[in-house]
């Protein structure tokens, strides 16, 4: 299971794993070794998620979701295919975290009479600024 948030797990059986050959270094390796892993998790099909969570996760992940409703997250930090895919969950877990979570609703202010009187000032002395550069009116 990887947790989300509390009361929020996905299931194993729900993301597969995808691996390939990482770019960057490594040495020998780099050309042998699969250690590129990325996480492909189908959103509509998911039975953890509600349909209200989908929707947010859609809209705010549009980017990272391909047009066949799959998500993808790609770590290739790593030498090794274990480390990359322990991070591709962390990344996906986080990433799910913060696409679900509430924002908090604005607060309207007003405001304070200071920087009303600020404002009416600052325009004040502009127009006087821009008048002073008027020619004078003929006499």
């Amino acid at each position: 299971m990887i947790e989300i948030a509390p009361g929020l797990a996905i299931a194993d059986p729900e993301v597969r794993f995808a691996t390939s050959r990482s770019s960057g270094p490594g040495g020998q390796n780099v050309n042998k070794v699969e250690s590129r892993v990325m996480l492909l998790f189908d959103l509509a099909a998911s039975p953890s998620l509600d349909e209200a969570q989908k929707g947010r996760i859609r809209e705010r992940l549009a980017g990272r979701i391909g047009k066949d409703g799959v998500l993808r997250v790609t770590a290739q930090k790593h030498r090794t295919q274990g480390a990359n895919r322990e991070e591709a969950v962390a990344r996906f877990a986080a990433l799910l975290r913060a696409a679900l979570a509430e924002e908090a609703p604005r607060r309207p202010t007003r405001l304070s009479a200071a920087a009303k009187r600020r404002r009416a000032e600052s325009k004040r002395r502009r127009g006087e600024l821009k008048r002073a550069r008027r020619p004078p009116p003929p006499p």
